[in-house]
């Protein structure tokens, strides 16, 4: 179950968004999702209902793209806006995805751009380009089927979808449970247009401060990166992409098979270099 405000100021897309980030936990286990029921709060007093409606359509369109029925609901009123969905999926029991079972030698990939979290921001005080907008907003509404669907087929054991705790909150529960080090390549990491500029001016949300103060005991940073590219790999995610673990020998086909599929920002950002209680080191791409 995800609910959460919105975080674009059309309500079609904000409903997209809902739904798409709804079924990325499934996706990322490497399951399917197949019923949904939506979970609405909505200040009916003081905003028109044609709103929520739109909302609603918009949901209810995603997850039908994503083969899942919505079988009902529930709304309350509430101060501010609110929306999202619970999903049940369906994943066979010995083949399920878990966020355990990275291995040194595997490669990491990142299959959608990160700086959601930045870009929203940036709006919220008038700094963003609608440009900027137009970019995270198609993101945002991306299913992670194809990307599991790949993922599934490679074999891959170890994943997470990227969403608020940033890509370093994510990767170290990896690193962290499987009791691997992580290598990322800080310079190889997709980053939606704007988000550099945007950290350079200091437009830095309180969620990413709360990330690196989560994640920071994990995290060494090479003297040669620059301190904003470490900063937007703190940066929160609304509906962002899959983070997968995948053998070194495996790794450049899946990435031509999620480009073929259309994720032409996936990349290989990093690997996993050895056994440790869970530890994560940025530097550049050798």
């Amino acid at each position: 179950v995800d609910v959460f405000t919105p975080v674009v100021d059309d309500p079609y897309l904000f409903g997209q968004i809902a739904a798409a980030n709804s079924v990325s936990d499934i996706y990322a286990m490497g399951g399917k999702p197949l019923t949904a029921l939506s979970i609405i709060g909505f200040p009916v007093d003081r905003v028109s209902h044609r709103v929520m409606n739109k909302m609603m359509q918009g949901g209810i369109d995603k997850l039908r793209e994503a083969s899942t029925v919505v079988l009902g609901g529930h709304s309350i009123k509430n101060k501010e806006i609110m929306f999202g969905f619970a999903v049940t999926g369906l994943v066979n029991p010995k083949r399920i995805i878990t966020n355990d079972k990275a291995k040194p030698g595997d490669s990491l990939i990142l299959t959608k751009p990160l700086g959601t979290g930045t870009i929203s921001f940036a709006a919220q005080i008038g700094k963003a380009e609608a440009k900027w907008l137009e970019e995270i907003g198609r993101s945002m509404s991306e299913l992670n089927r194809a990307a599991s669907e790949i993922m599934v087929e490679a074999g891959v054991r170890t994943a997470t979808d990227v969403t608020g705790f940033g890509l370093l909150g994510h990767l170290s529960e990896i690193a962290a449970q499987s009791g691997v080090t992580a290598e990322v390549y800080a310079d190889a990491v997709p980053l939606f247009e704007g988000v550099l500029p945007c950290l350079r001016q200091q437009i830095i949300s309180g969620a990413i401060e709360r990330n690196r103060e989560y994640a920071l005991k994990f995290v060494d940073r090479e003297k040669n990166v620059e301190e904003e590219l470490e900063t937007a790999l703190y940066d929160p995610q609304t509906s962002g992409g899959l983070l997968m673990c995948v053998g070194a020998k495996k790794a450049e086909a899946v990435i031509k098979k999620l480009k073929n599929a259309g994720l032409d920002r996936a990349a290989i950002i990093g690997r996993i270099v050895g056994r440790s209680d869970g530890k994560i080191l940025i530097r550049k791409k050798p």
